[in-house]
């Protein structure tokens, strides 16, 4: 064995080795336990950043765990390759999002194969190749002749001058991220997935993924969004139309004094048109349609509206209501239209005292409520007032009677709101998947055929002026013949699908990537799925896995496949974080670009830097640490083991060299230690025999490589804890610096090995390649391929003691307790004993004197 550790050279034998064995290929086994391991896939940017890295080696370390302790693992690495993120960098670069793409996947792939991870490569998807994409094609037809695919007009992000839509995080302040102009909301026609028909069976199964973070449940429950309440019909003055909305709160209708509608509200213009008010309500609509019209969006701006000209009757109390439309109101939740009840809604009550409209009482708390004076909405329960026949009932009991009344006339109904909305999958953008449909001017939108598939996107057109898809322009792609009518002037669909479509069922295509008569092997899915285990961040807690759980039923409903839920268990790791650092007149340094020491300095212009608080890695800040960079430095292990022991995974790691350097050094201290034994432990056996064969000295450290089997054990595979679990590595570690060579014995070196070996087959998976250089200089085969430790009970057994009782300074009983129980312990053990219990006879005690674990003497 080499004396000096070197983990360059190390790391590529080992790498080569395994890559050459193929030793991480898995296959179906119905006779093994499978265990499914997944890390949400990566785009492929070109380089992996120091989160990936925490990520998979979370994922790595588990895998690599479960596969000692007998599973069939399923590690599978892919890429989520379709969508914008290439088409910015392919403007940027001067390229082809195509080449930008393929040649990114193939410096991601050797990046990751450089950090040691058990990936099965020959399962590797990438979803922007025509045999993964077909298949998602196939399911949107299957979807369409169900219903569950439909097209309808709907308002995006519309930048004029670049003639392009803009995903919500592509506008800044109101203005488009390339051109700086301002963005507005368009009508255009979509294409929607009805994951609204699934939204109750979503909801309630939220309460049944006990292996997710409550965080994650709640963020999902939020974001369905279940509301039950009333619709209810607002008649418009002199009009046979009517205004319905949705409301939790028909208990207070007799307060509503005036009707909101949202801005994109098919109802306002033609409310307006021909009143003295369709100007200014035009003009309203056409600068609110400016505005971020997110629900999140919507609270940055002061409340606003414009009166329409248009009255409604409140269809209980028969009030004359005016109808607004108001930046406040959305389309997206409920129908667009909001009762407006200002006594008892903030939002309501602010615009009422705004614009001087009328506010009534209807819910009254103990103390009167003056209309006049309040200088806040009543959100709370009470007292039904100034409503009518319900006068003198509590307002929860009047929310059932009212609901009764208004289905009882026919003016509304009962009904369930969800905040979620159908999923609109169209994109304007070239790098997609193509829609598989066809328009045609005498049979209107047909679908492809079957046999047509797949609809491949042409990976030789270049992006047109301001990155807009060139896709509607190519005449060779979008021109065709209709499968119906064989007219040669039929057109493709020439929007593309959302990239949550693909990464909405990629897993599943990893149970059998080469499968070619369907979306995957039902056998292979059946036997694989669903995921044991999945690992991402907690970005992806909403969209991602709920349109995720939504494919997977459409899949169930095709029968396809037999179960709901994709993911039994799942973790969101934390963030990687570090410090910023500032200089006045270069803005945000790279670490590297400023001085090291106390008074820190920049590099260019030797100015003192500001060393800014400790936040999330971001490229912005240039708080980044690069992956290659510790990689040569240190090697992967040291930057593997540093991810995992410097914070539990569920919370933020918080970036230091100094924690880096500490990593290395511990691998240092194990490589010397077994370079110094290995001459003498390399010949003997493992020691295999009982723990009384050996002298005290021994005895412990028998006692010692048990007690952390079990610890890190317990650490991995109940709470992936992984930080104390090589905490109680180092520690065994460290009780074996103890050891000398020279005063070795037959036992020692005997018992010696069984803790290195010990030592190496725990750290294997955080560490695998230094793990496996060990374990090979000590004869074994692939330290992959061993079974994981198991610890032995007797080791764990304490040593006990002897404790009498006196009572009164009489001898009346004895115990045995645990050598490491404290005073309370035994004294509650006395008081306990049944032979003490019988001699106090309920008398009182005066003391109690425990002395030094060896006597309980007590007085009565």
């Amino acid at each position: 064995m080499e004396e000096r550790y070197t983990p360059d050279v190390i790391e590529s034998k080992w790498q080569k080795s395994w890559e050459d064995a193929k030793i991480y290929k898995v296959s179906d086994d119905p006779k093994k336990e499978k265990y499914y391991l997944l890390e949400m896939f990566p785009y492929p940017s070109g380089k992996i950043h120091i989160g990936h890295v925490r990520n998979y080696t979370i994922g790595d370390v588990v895998a690599r765990y479960k596969h000692m302790k007998g599973f069939n693992v399923l590690h599978p690495m892919g890429w989520d390759a379709f969508g914008m993120p290439a088409e910015n960098a392919a403007i940027a670069n001067q390229t082809h999002p195509a080449r930008w793409t393929y040649d990114n996947i193939d410096a991601m792939r050797l990046q990751l194969k450089q950090m040691g991870f058990s990936y099965d490569w020959d399962r590797e998807i990438a979803t922007c190749r025509p045999e993964y994409y077909r298949w998602e094609q196939w399911l949107f037809l299957k979807m369409y002749e169900k219903g569950m695919a439909y097209r309808k007009e709907s308002y995006v992000n519309w930048c004029e001058p670049c003639q392009t839509v803009l995903a919500n995080e592509q506008v800044e302040a109101g203005m488009c991220w390339r051109c700086g102009k301002p963005v507005r909301q368009k009508k255009l026609a979509q294409w929607f997935f009805r994951i609204t028909d699934y939204a109750d069976d979503l909801l309630v199964h939220c309460d049944l993924l006990p292996g997710w973070p409550d965080k994650v449940v709640a963020m999902q429950k939020n974001w369905i969004g279940k509301s039950i309440g009333a619709e209810i019909r607002f008649a418009v003055e002199n009009s046979s139309e009517q205004i319905v909305v949705f409301t939790t709160r028909q208990d207070t209708i007799f307060g509503a004094t005036f009707m909101c509608l949202a801005p994109e509200h098919p109802m306002v213009q033609k409310l307006s048109k021909g009143t003295l008010q369709e100007q200014l309500v035009n003009e309203f609509v056409e600068r609110i349609s400016m505005q971020d019209r997110s629900s999140k969006g919507i609270e940055s701006y002061e409340k606003e509206g414009v009166f329409t000209g248009a009255w409604c009757i409140n269809p209980l109390s028969g009030r004359r209501m005016p109808v607004y439309t108001a930046n406040f109101a959305l389309m997206g939740y409920g129908t667009g239209a909001v009762m407006s009840v200002p006594a008892h809604d903030q939002r309501d009550f602010d615009f009422a005292r705004k614009y001087g409209l009328d506010v009534i009482v209807v819910v009254k708390p103990d103390e009167d409520l003056d209309p006049a004076a309040m200088t806040e909405a009543y959100a709370g329960d009470g007292v039904m007032i100034n409503s009518g026949d319900f006068n003198g009932m509590k307002n929860t009991l009047a929310l059932e009677s009212i609901a009764d009344y208004l289905e009882t006339r026919h003016l509304g109904k009962r009904t369930i709101s969800f905040r979620l909305r159908d999923w609109g999958i169209s994109r304007q953008r070239y790098w997609g998947a193509p829609i598989p449909m066809i328009h045609c001017d005498a049979c209107g939108i047909v679908p492809v055929s079957e046999s047509d598939l797949p609809i491949v996107l042409p990976e030789d057109a270049d992006l047109l002026e301001g990155g807009r898809s060139p896709l509607p322009t190519l005449d060779y792609f979008a021109r065709t013949s209709c499968p119906k009518c064989a007219s040669p002037s039929a057109r493709r669909e020439t929007d593309t699908m959302d990239t949550f479509v693909e990464s909405s069922w990629y897993f599943q295509r990893y149970c059998s990537p080469d499968y070619h008569e369907g979306m995957f092997d039902p056998k292979a899915v059946d036997y694989w799925m669903p995921v044991d285990q999945y690992i991402g961040g907690v970005e992806h807690a909403i969209l991602h896995l709920l349109y995720s759980r939504y494919y997977t039923r459409v899949l169930r409903d095709m029968g396809l496949i037999t179960y709901k839920e994709p993911f039994t268990r799942l973790l969101t790791q934390g963030m990687v974080c570090k410090e910023t650092v500032h200089c006045p007149t270069h803005g945000f340094l790279f670490p590297d670009e400023a001085t090291e020491g106390k008074e820190r300095r920049c590099k260019r212009c030797d100015q003192a830097v500001a060393i800014g608080r400790v936040e999330k890695m971001s490229k912005s800040k240039k708080n980044v640490v690069d992956p290659h960079t510790l990689l040569e430095k240190y090697g992967a292990d040291t930057t593997r083991l540093f991810c995992l022991f410097a914070s539990p995974p569920e919370r933020s790691l918080e970036w230091n060299e100094q924690g880096v350097e500490g990593s290395y050094r511990f691998l240092n201290r194990i490589w010397r230690l077994c370079a110094v034994w290995m001459p003498y432990i390399r010949p003997v056996a493992a020691f295999d025999g009982p723990m009384d064969d050996l002298e005290p000295k021994l005895r412990d450290l028998y006692k010692k490589i048990h007690q952390t089997i079990i610890k890190v054990t317990s650490d991995i595979e109940d709470r992936f804890h992984f930080n104390t679990a090589i905490s109680a590595v180092m520690e065994l570690v460290n009780m074996l610096y103890g050891f000398s060579v020279d005063e070795r014995s037959p036992a020692s070196t005997s018992l010696f090995r069984r803790a290195i070996e010990t030592v190496i087959l725990l750290l294997s998976p955080v560490t695998p390649h230094i793990a496996e250089e060990i374990w090979s200089e000590l004869g074994n085969a692939s330290i992959f391929m061993a079974s994981w430790p198991v610890h032995r009970p007797e080791a764990l057994v304490k040593d006990m003691l002897l404790v009498v009782v006196q009572i009164n300074g009489k001898l009346r009983s004895k115990f045995n307790v645990a050598a490491d129980a404290d005073d309370a312990a035994i004294e509650q053990m006395a008081l306990s004993d049944e032979r003490v219990q019988k001699m106090i006879d309920g008398k009182p005690i005066r003391k109690i004197v425990v002395v030094q674990k060896k006597l309980v003497n007590i007085v009565i």
